[in-house]
């Protein structure tokens, strides 16, 4: 991986990490227009430049973050993480596959976008507008939705969550907000077994220029998903889902081509 290379997919990382178009996907897709080889430091690099992602939603809310006076929001989001957690381990080889599989990724973006086209009308009646006012109960069944985007690669992490959390009568900046906040523990936890892995089974895989490139690529994700985050709320609160959805149906459609073509 050049280092153009690695500034392009953290870019992109930043653009979709908190939003509902599926980073993993647009992930898969830029490196396999770049032609980046499938290799143990892509699949860290990818895994790891997430934290970057990390710090930029605690930077924005740190204040929300780390009120201590409201521990329960840190339970919440542990409550809502467990799904995640156990699922993870549990399907880490059909994951794997998944991943591998460009064309699934592609019909998931595609059908998910079609989805996101009915969001708004499906939860339009929603009434709580913080997340503190979200129960024990109601955490846990948003954190159930996340296990799509796990047993489905390309579905969208943050396209899950938000999802679960209108079904769970959260306004759509709630919602939002809510699935920034689990992204924390969900990606901080992809990170450490990311760089638990390398350590067990590639101890010696990375070298002085693979640890530039993870600096690089974690300070541009965390300066990009910033802006992102802001450009996102703002846009969700005045126009919904569907942009995003009909831009999920034209991006899989055309990856879709282009492997029908054998040009992806």
């Amino acid at each position: 991986m050049s280092y153009l290379q690695a500034i392009i997919m953290a870019i992109v990382e930043g653009i979709t990490e908190f939003l509902p178009i599926s980073s993993t996907a647009h992930m898969v897709y830029t490196a396999t227009a770049m032609g980046i080889e499938k290799e143990p430091f892509t699949k860290l690099f990818n895994e790891s430049i997430q934290f970057g992602a990390i710090i930029s939603v605690i930077i924005l809310y740190w204040r929300r973050f780390f009120d201590f006076k409201k521990l329960n929001l840190y339970v919440k989001l542990v409550v809502a993480f467990i799904p995640a957690a156990i699922v993870g381990v549990l399907l880490k080889e059909h994951i794997d596959n998944m991943l591998e599989n460009t064309l699934f990724m592609a019909i998931i973006t595609l059908l998910g976008g079609v989805l996101l086209l009915f969001v708004d009308r499906m939860f339009n009646k929603n009434e709580i507008v913080d997340v503190d006012k979200v129960s024990y109960k109601k955490s846990f069944i948003i954190g159930v939705f996340q296990l799509l985007a796990i047993v489905l690669p390309g579905f969208s992490r943050s396209a899950a969550t938000i999802i679960g959390g209108m079904q769970q009568k959260l306004t759509r900046k709630a919602a939002a907000e809510f699935s920034f906040f689990l992204a924390i523990p969900t990606l901080a936890g992809a990170f450490a077994k990311s760089i638990w892995d390398t350590y067990k089974h590639t101890p010696g895989l990375l070298t002085s220029q693979h640890i530039h490139l993870l600096a690089l690529g974690n300070l541009i994700a965390f300066v990009v998903a910033i802006v992102a985050i802001k450009s996102f709320i703002s846009f969700l609160t005045k126009y919904g889902f569907k942009a995003f959805g009909y831009y999920r149906i034209v991006l899989g459609a055309v990856i879709i081509l282009l492997i029908a073509f054998s040009i992806l």
